[in-house]
Parts: structure tokens; sequence; C-alpha cells
């Protein structure tokens, strides 16, 4: 018998899947301390967790332990790194609590459009104010959705009735998944511009703390509303407040920095605020246990590691190479331009990289969305890239070429109905460190993909590259490393730069002009 520990007040359904298979005795009990509780239950085979913190502690209190369930999509509670140490795989149950938290942002809209909540109490203490609480219907206006994952797209369909039009902007979602559940796809500025309501639905990290800040709701329209059901950081408090009191906006919010009894910083700013009850349904806790047991059940039996999150490489699979295959795609996806709709990604690994070519898509799709870890399972990441509409080839590669271990991965996407843009970058691992190649027509650039880098292609012709350094000098910018080849037909060339900080968006448009460049990127490369 295996034995799982449930110290979480999770729905049944998890207790009474595991029981009838017969080969599971579980234990549920949220009341006991789950330090104390895995002490008293040390052979525990599973684990499953709501929003449990899973401490190194915890895990070497169960020296038996094979599996973390998080019941949920997000697992910032649990020591991942830790588990893979001892051997335990981590898994989630993503989608679990979309519908629940897609149903929250409809029921905020409503409300705050009808005056509810003040509405109610007005009305008990026997008052009659139908003039004050004239409300606005949803029918018919614009609403835009930033990040179109599980639940910005269920918020889509479940608006349907409602015949609003729908924007959407998600890096990764292609133009033809879009336009199959109904959405306009645009770039942030114009979603903001446009939109009558915009809801946010994107993971709090160091690319999307503060995105939503002055710029943004500067050019929210008067009186529009604004819906946060994601993560409290991604927002600019201060600059809401003030865009609030300038223009007349609604804020309604379900996230706070701290999950805990306590004033809210964002009290006075808040038109209705609820202590993030998005995932806080009956169903959504039913199908969180329920999705919770399957996947142990599958876990055991099959072998399923679809939404394992902390896989171990496979003997023979360097960490550099996974460094290298993540910070390609970041690369590429500078170059292919950061608003292109992606529609194709495809990969070529060659040398000892092709017998693993399964196990680099997760950091290359990670680079490409923050919403995948690069320890998921490669199905895991696969079934994301269908989900987002985006097709996925590994493609048969020629040795004989004489690339080594390398790996070159291509992106291809529209900039609107009518036109696609391709771009194409290969790498490898010499001496230790991570080496691009070629970008496009561009080859033997040799130059570390690390820090800061800008580039731009432009007809080649003298004194392009020192007008560039000339500009960045101007605008206080160092620069550490460069390269300049020409394609190989001698007719264009690229300025690959690497420099000591992030370069404004002005100035690399200004450079651009001025250089008359057929593109430019800017991108900071890291591995994550």
């Amino acid at each position: 018998m295996k034995k799982v520990l449930i110290p979480t007040k999770l729905d049944k359904v998890a207790k009474e899947l595991l029981d009838s298979n017969g080969q599971y005795k579980v234990i549920q009990d949220e009341k006991t301390d789950l330090l104390a509780l895995a002490q008293q239950h040390p052979d525990a085979h599973a684990l499953i967790v709501r929003s449990e913190k899973v401490t190194p502690e915890i895990i070497d209190a169960l020296p038996q332990l094979k599996a973390i369930v998080r019941a949920g999509s997000g697992f910032n509670t649990i020591d991942a790194k830790y588990a893979r140490k001892k051997k335990v795989d981590v898994l989630t149950t993503p989608g679990a609590n979309s519908n629940a938290v897609a149903e929250e942002v409809v029921a905020l809209m409503l409300a705050d459009a009808r005056h509810l909540v003040e509405a109610d109490p007005s009305c008990r203490r026997g008052e009659w104010e139908k003039s004050k609480f004239m409300g606005r219907e949803v029918t018919g206006k614009t609403i835009g959705i930033v990040g179109l994952g599980y639940i910005g797209q269920l918020v889509a369909k479940r608006l349907e009735g409602f015949e609003m039009h729908v924007l959407g902007y998600d890096p990764i979602v292609s133009q033809e998944r879009a336009k199959e559940i109904g959405i306009e796809l645009v770039d942030l500025p114009t979603l903001f511009e446009r939109s009558d309501y915009v809801t946010l639905h994107i993971p709090e990290n160091a690319e999307t703390k503060g995105l939503i800040n002055a710029a943004l709701l500067g050019k929210m329209k008067k009186g529009a509303t604004l819906i946060n059901c994601a993560r409290s950081g991604v927002v600019v408090e201060a600059d809401l407040r003030a865009a609030k009191a300038e223009k007349e906006l609604r804020f309604l919010n379900d996230v706070y920095a701290k999950d805990e009894p306590g004033p809210k910083s964002c009290a006075d700013i808040a038109d209705i605020m609820v202590p993030h009850l998005g995932a806080s349904t009956k169903e959504a806790n039913r199908m969180a246990a329920k999705l919770a047991a399957q996947f142990l059940l599958e876990y055991d039996e099959k072998g399923m590691s679809t939404y394992v999150v902390n896989r171990d490489l496979p003997p023979g699979l360097s960490e550099s190479f996974v460094d290298l295959a993540y910070t390609l795609a970041r690369l590429c996806r500078a170059v292919v331009g950061a608003e292109t709709k992606l529609k194709l990604v495809e990969t070529s690994c060659y040398g000892q990289l092709k017998p693993y070519a399964n196990w680099l898509l997760a950091p290359i799709v990670s680079a490409l969305s923050d919403r995948v870890d690069r320890a998921m399972d490669p199905k895991g990441a696969a079934q994301f890239l269908q989900d987002m509409g985006v097709d996925y080839a590994d493609r048969e590669v020629d040795e004989h070429k004489g690339y080594g271990s390398s790996i070159t991965i291509d992106l291809t996407g529209s900039v609107d109905a009518d036109h696609l843009i391709h771009a194409s970058v290969r790498g490898t691992v010499a001496e230790g460190n991570l080496m691009v190649s070629r970008i496009n027509d561009f080859d033997k650039l040799y130059f570390e993909p690390s820090g800061h880098i800008i580039g731009f292609t432009y007809k080649d012709r003298p004194g392009v590259l020192a007008q560039i350094t000339a500009a960045l000098a101007k605008a206080g910018v160092n620069i550490d490393d460069t390269r300049n080849p020409h394609d190989s037909k001698g007719e264009n060339s690229i300025a690959i730069l690497k420099v000591n900080q992030a370069v404004p968006a002005n100035v690399v448009a200004q450079l651009a002009k001025d250089i008359q460049a057929k593109a430019a990127f800017c991108v900071e490369l890291k591995a994550r």
C-alpha cells in the first residue's frame, strides 16, 4: 500500500479516487501542522497540497517520498529544486482553476457595472436610491485580455454572450488560434487605448513586474475599468493611483502582495476588492482534487510525467546545453520581433544533442512564454504550444555539415494576416561558454550571448558601424563586444553589439531610422 498525505482542505474526491484504486492508504488531515504530519508518517509515498509550503525540512522528514502533487498550477510554495535533489518529482494540475477565475472576472465586471456591492446595503437600510445607482451595460463594449493562457482564453469564451469585441495580447498565441476563439490580437498600447475593460492574466516575474505602468494606464479611456485577478506586482500601484484620479478609472482587484489579513495598500483605489477568491469555488476545488488524484495514479501506473515541473536531466545532457537552448530561443524571439505572432517553432539538433531534442523543447518554450517552466516535461511543453496554436517540428539534420553539437532554432510568425516573418539562430557550447555562430544569413558570428545585446541589419556600406557606436556613446552606453559581418552575398551586414546596459527604446528607434536599418532588436540574455 502506498501512503498519500493530503494536509489540506481539499475536496474528498481525491481521497475517494485513490481509496477506490485499492493500492493507496490516504491520510487527509488539514488540522495538523504539515511538518508534524510528515514526521508522523515518514513512510509517505506522495503528498498532495494546495498552497501549503513544502520546505526542505518537510521533504527530509519523508525519506520514501516520490511525488508532490500541487492541486493547482503555480508551485512557488514548493522547494522544487530541493525536491529534485532528493529525487522527488513535483507535478502540477494546470487549468484546474481556470474557469473559476474566468467567471470571477465576469462577476466583478457585472457587480461594478450595476453597483451591486453598494446597492445591497443601501436597500437593506430601507433606502431607495435608483438614480444614484444608475449603471451601465457591458454588452457591446470592448475588453482587452492581457495574457491568453487557459484563463485568458476562457474569459473570452465566457463573454461571448455579451457580444463584446475582444482584444488580446500574448507574445506566443498564433493568429490562427486567436481568430478561432474570436480574439483580435494587438500590441499592449493599442489594447489599453481601445478597451473599455482591461483584464490581466499574466504571471509575475522579472519581465512582467511593473508592466502595467503610467505609460499604458495613460492610454486608457476615461472611465475605463482595470481588472486584476493575476498578480499584484504586475501593476505599478502609484501609477494607477495617479491615472485613476486623472481619468476616473475603475479598479477591480483580487490579488495582493501577501495573502493574509491586514490593511491593503490598494484600499484607497480599489472600487471592488475581494480576498483572492479567484480559485475559491467548490467546482474548482473538486476539479483540482480530481486531477491531482488522477495524475498521481497515471504517474504511478503509467509513468506519466507530462506535468512534472522539476524534471531531472537525462544522463549525457549537460546543463549548459539546456541554457543554450533557452538563450538561443530568447535571441531568436528578439530577432523575429517581440510583437510577431508565432506560427511555427522548428529545431535542429546536431551531433551528440540529437537524442535530446525532445528534452530541449521545454527550455525553448519557456524562453518564448513565461507561463512554461524550463524544467517542465517535454510533453507538457508540446501541449502548451498546441494550446496556443503554434506548430512544432524537430527536423532531420545533415551531420555532414560539420556543426558539431549545436542547436538551430527557427521561428516563423505573422506581422499581419498576409505577411510572414522568419528568423533562424544557431549556436553551440565552446570551452564551457555559450556561443552564437549564425543569425539568419550572417554566419561565423562567434559571440557570447549574455547581457544586453543590440543588433541591426542594413544594406552594407562604409561608416554605418561608426554611426552606431557614436550614437551609443552619446547615450552613455559602453560597448563590450562587437561583430559586424556581411551576409553570404556581401549585400547586407549585421551589427551585433554587447553593451553594458539596456539601451532606451527611443535610442534604438532613432538609430534604426538614421542608418536605414532593415531590422533592429535588443534583448537581455541570461540563463533563467
